[in-house]
Parts: structure tokens; C-alpha cells; sequence
């Protein structure tokens, strides 16, 4: 797929030819000196979900930089993730360094956007020439040898352009989904602060637990089995009828609390939690969605929570017509995040199209 105007061939170069690669490092933690500076310091975890970055989460000072293998890269660097996950990458919006977990392109003869997006579709590539026995890494010498088809500078500004503004409405189709989900965060907040607590978690909630195991489910069938991170299979059975709020009762997700209706099922690392006569499980959820799990939890390696603990705990509910009211506000809320969200999804697969098809 090409725009009508070009017809010329591209020609294939190794990546050394169009951008300098550059590593990275981490200073000393033990010497608080070389920390909070005012150079941003990436990890692998805070690229990728988006087109720029801008601010890290922790910073270096130029003592940290100077004493360590970490480089200073200037603006515009395509910061490239080269550990573990392998091939994620954005842009850096002004000087930064990195960890050793990037092999960073400085372009120095293409255009910095159009190499951005040509670098995405060599994500296999770079897993392929990734080696390593604890967690798989690519060297900058094997990034260098990387082979790339580019067309003239006009075209690569062309394609460019075309990715940059469905980038940019990604980038504002996540804000939309953001401040929705901070309103209903928001609204609450504010019904917990505002109101004294008075009636206990078990008071209004019903927990059980369930002794299925992730192996259990099967690849297909009649009603979805879920696990922590959502839907794990299927079974032709099913323990939950028409609404439930499933929590993360241990491992790292610990709190979590989903909604789900219909017939379904859960394994073993989920607690059902049902509402008891005059309480809305919806309204329930939402308040649980805020409420602090921190000092029920239990276990150093791994952490749980009990119910016998929580469920102690007071949250505050008012009478049931005005919970109804709640859960139908922050529900059509909720609503209008999924309907973005679907938004967002056919766009993302709308630019993966455009990665495949613009690119030799």
C-alpha cells in the first residue's frame, strides 16, 4: 500500500546506516547522590504505551550519569526497549538517559518519526536475534545489522504524517478514557469521605471460594471461567448466576475487584462476593473499587487477604433506593468507558493495519 504519487523503489539499508545506537545503565542505588537529579532515567516498564514520554519516574543527577554506563540521549532519541520485552519503544520529548534494558536509536539519516514506526514492524526480528538463558536480549551490534527497507525522505515524511495523526487521536481517545475513569474514581471518593461509615463489609456481602484451578478450564465451551487477569477458558458448568464481584484474594493483583454478570465460574484465586437482601452488589463494588486493602493484607512473599479480616471493616451505605441511584450514575459512566475503549481498540488495529501494509 503506497500513496499514488511515489513509485520509486526503497532501498534496504542496516539500521547503523540510518541511526547511531546507544545502551544504557543504572548508577550506584547505594550513593544518594547520583539519584533526583534532574536527568531523566527510563525503564522498560514506562515505554511503549504511548508515542512520547516525557517524565520518568525517577531521575539522576549528572554525577549518577557520569559514573555509570548510562548515556545522555538528546531529544527526539526513539528509546528502544532491548531486555525481556524486546522491541517496545517511544519518544523522548526532551534529554534523558536510560537503563541497560534499552539499545536506543539517535537517528542521523531519516526522519526520526517515520524510523519510529518502521522500527515497530522489526519487533520480530529483534526477538529472533535476541539471545540470552535468564531473559532474552539483543546486543547493539545486532540492532545495527538490523535490515530496513526506506523509501525517499518526502515519502517517509508522507507515511509519517498519516501514523502521527492516528497517533495523535490514540493519544486523545486514552485522555477521554482517563478523565472517565478518574470521574467515577472521583465520585467515590467522594461518597467515602463525605460519609461516615456504618455498616460492616459483612454485613452486606456474602464471600466463597472456589477450589477450580486455571488447568480445569477448557479452550471452549458454554460459560467463561475467570481468572485474575480476566477470562482463563471455558467450562459447559457454571457457579455464579446473574452478578458477582470477584476479588484478587493473593499474588500481585491482591484487592482487585471486577463485575461481572451472567453465568460464569472462577478459580481458586477468587473470592465471589454476593450482596445480601437490601444491598446493591453493584453500588458495593464500585465503594470496594476505593477501598484500602492495604492493612488487611497478609504474607510477605506473596500477599493475601481474608475476608474474615476485611469484612470487619466499615463502609458507609446508604438506604437502598440511593445506592440504586449511585450504581445507575457511575454505571452509565462505566458505560461510556467501554464504548471509548471499543473506540480505542479499532483504532490500534487500524494503525497495526497500516504498520503491515506501508511497510516492505
Amino acid at each position: 500500500m503506497r500513496f499514488p504519487e511515489f513509485t520509486e523503489e526503497w532501498e534496504t539499508k542496516p539500521i547503523n546506516d540510518l541511526a547511531v545506537v546507544i545502551g544504557g545503565g543504572t548508577p550506584d542505588t547505594t550513593v544518594k547522590s547520583y539519584w533526583d537529579g534532574e536527568i531523566q532515567w527510563f525503564t522498560p516498564s514506562e515505554i511503549g504505551k504511548t508515542k512520547y514520554v516525557d517524565s520518568s519516574l525517577r531521575t539522576i543527577t549528572e554525577d549518577g550519569l557520569n559514573n555509570s554506563s548510562a548515556k545522555r540521549l538528546p531529544p527526539n532519541t526513539i528509546l528502544l526497549s532491548s531486555r525481556a520485552t524486546i522491541g517496545e519503544c517511544s519518544l523522548s520529548l526532551r534529554e534523558c538517559a536510560t537503563n541497560q534494558g534499552f539499545q536506543s536509536l539517535v537517528s542521523k539519516k531519516c526522519n526520526v518519526d517515520f524510523l519510529y514506526y518502521l522500527i515497530q514492524t522489526k519487533k520480530n526480528d529483534l526477538i529472533r536475534k535476541s539471545c540470552g538463558s535468564t531473559f532474552l536480549e539483543i546486543s547493539a551490534n545486532e540492532v545495527r545489522k538490523i535490515q530496513v527497507s526506506i523509501p525517499s525522505d518526502v515519502e517517509q515524511q508522507k507515511i509519517a504524517g498519516l501514523l502521527s495523526l492516528i497517533d495523535e487521536r490514540i493519544a486523545t481517545q486514552n485522555k477521554i478514557i482517563d478523565k472517565l475513569q478518574s470521574l467515577i474514581k472521583g465520585i467515590t471518593q467522594n461518597i467515602t469521605l463525605h460519609n461516615k461509615p456504618n455498616v460492616r463489609i459483612s454485613e452486606c456481602l456474602e464471600c466463597t471460594s472456589s477450589t477450580l484451578q486455571e488447568s480445569d478450564a477448557l479452550r471452549s465451551g458454554t460459560y467463561p471461567v475467570y481468572g485474575a487477569n480476566g477470562i482463563v477458558g471455558y467450562l459447559d458448568n457454571y457457579s455464579t448466576q446473574d452478578e458477582a464481584v470477584y476479588i484478587i484474594k493473593d499474588g500481585s493483583g491482591v484487592g482487585t475487584v471486577s463485575y461481572v454478570t451472567g453465568q460464569c465460574s472462577t478459580t481458586g484465586t477468587l473470592n465471589t462476593l454476593q450482596a445480601k437482601e437490601g444491598y446493591s452488589l453493584q453500588y458495593l463494588y464500585y465503594i470496594l473499587k476505593v477501598f484500602n486493602f492495604e492493612p488487611y493484607k497478609t504474607g510477605m512473599a506473596i500477599p493475601h487477604i481474608y475476608f474474615k479480616d476485611y469484612g470487619k471493616a466499615k463502609i458507609f451505605c446508604p438506604s437502598y433506593t440511593k445506592q440504586l441511584q449511585y450504581a445507575r450514575l457511575l454505571s452509565a459512566i462505566d458505560g461510556k468507558v467501554s464504548t471509548e475503549q471499543n473506540s480505542l481498540a479499532s483504532l490500534s488495529l487500524q494503525k497495526q493495519y497500516l504498520l503491515r501494509q506501508m511497510f516492505i
